[in-house]
């Protein structure tokens, strides 16, 4: 497996990696503080100092360029990979950033929110992951708090599997970019892949604002991945927040 492909498929534990996927878990012995213990390819998730999700705070002021995103629809399906639900992207939407051209791949959520702001956390967070050519990944993330229904959440629901290895197609004119906030404001820091192998070197893109998700809805996603699947805050150590 090619490393762009590799990378990828850890950080979302596809059904095409079975064996990576069976690893890990959000509790009992394989549960994220011994995640570094299960296969030496995980050696990072204990030892890396520049790991994800984090608390986001001690901004650092910068001039950070509006987000050069290029999206269309092009969600194609989505699974139920046993530890998060995914939604497979078709290729052509992109973002543009540090020089370089970043593909969608996909996008998958966690309950509750991995990463915090300013110590808060959120119901839900959705995660877009993009890839360029090498391999490198960029991650938009926003955050859901409880409140009014998201209409293309409420699209996707009615096609989420509720069995762990099922997929289903979605209908055409799903677009990722309903799920960001109109203010597309900020924040930056470099962090990792948030479950095994804990890769480093992820650009992390935090929408400032948060978008809603009823509580229907949040609740109809915890019961299909089957309770909380978030990845414990790490440290910080000197790593530069931006907004």
């Amino acid at each position: 497996m090619q490393r762009a492909a590799a990378v990828f498929s850890a950080t979302i534990a596809v059904a095409a990696c079975p064996a990576l996927a069976q690893h890990w878990a959000y509790e009992g012995e394989a549960a994220p503080q011994n995640w570094g213990k299960l296969d030496p390819k995980f050696a990072l998730c204990a030892s890396g100092k520049n790991q994800s999700p984090i608390d986001l705070a001690g901004f650092i002021e910068a001039q950070l360029k509006p987000l050069a995103l290029d999206y269309k629809a092009g969600a194609a399906s989505i699974v139920n990979n046993g530890h998060t639900v995914q939604v497979d992207y078709a290729a052509g939407s992109t973002l543009a950033i540090d020089g370089g051209r970043f593909e969608l791949q996909q996008f998958h959520f966690h309950s509750p929110s991995e990463n915090r702001i300013n110590g808060k956390a959120f119901a839900l967070e959705g995660h877009l992951v993009h890839a360029d050519k090498d391999g490198n990944l960029a991650v938009v993330a926003v955050m859901f708090q409880e409140g009014a229904a998201n209409a293309l959440l409420a699209r996707l629901w009615e096609k989420m599997p509720a069995k762990a290895g099922d997929k289903s197609a979605l209908p055409a004119g799903i677009n990722a970019a309903q799920l960001l906030p109109k203010d597309r404001d900020y924040y930056r820091f470099n962090g990792s892949l948030t479950t095994p192998p804990c890769s480093e070197g992820v650009r992390w893109l935090v929408m400032k604002k948060p978008v809603t998700a009823s509580k229907a809805q949040i609740e109809q996603f915890s019961r299909v991945v089957g309770g909380a699947n978030n990845r414990p805050l790490q440290p910080v150590y000197a790593r530069p927040v931006l907004k």
